[in-house]
């Protein structure tokens, strides 16, 4: 099983930026879709952003033009750069991996999370107005 970890959330003032990291280990070989996730209190876990093993990305209408993920495939690394950031980004952030969904269909993950076999523990990002 991908174990996940995720790092690189904190608080910051309403425009600031941060870039969280989620490293991938154990059987990493297969994965077809990575993506990170938010959940503020009381609300449900939603996609912000998926990547898929040819590439292919999809971002939540919230963050789009403010948001990018990327991946470092020699440093089993998942990113996302947040930029612009705004007190609705308030949230735990969580990186998922998924090695059962196509490639083409990772894109749509954005809307199941529940389809995602792996996660990581999470990572609180802050943003205060």
């Amino acid at each position: 099983q991908v174990q996940l970890v995720e790092s690189g959330g904190g608080s910051v003032q309403s425009g600031g930026s941060l870039r969280l990291s989620c490293v991938a280990s154990r059987f990493t070989y297969g994965t077809t879709c990575m993506g990170w996730f938010r959940q503020a209190p009381g609300k449900e876990r939603e996609g912000v952003a998926t990547i898929a093993s040819d590439g292919r990305t999809n971002y939540a209408d919230s963050v789009k033009g403010r948001f990018t993920i990327s991946q470092d495939n020699a440093k089993n690394t998942l990113y996302l750069q947040m930029n612009s950031l705004k007190p609705e980004d308030t949230a735990m952030y969580y990186c998922a991996a998924d090695w059962a969904t196509r490639p083409e269909y990772c894109p749509g993950s954005l809307f199941a999370p529940l389809q995602m076999r792996a996660w990581g523990k999470g990572a609180q990002v802050t943003i205060s107005s």
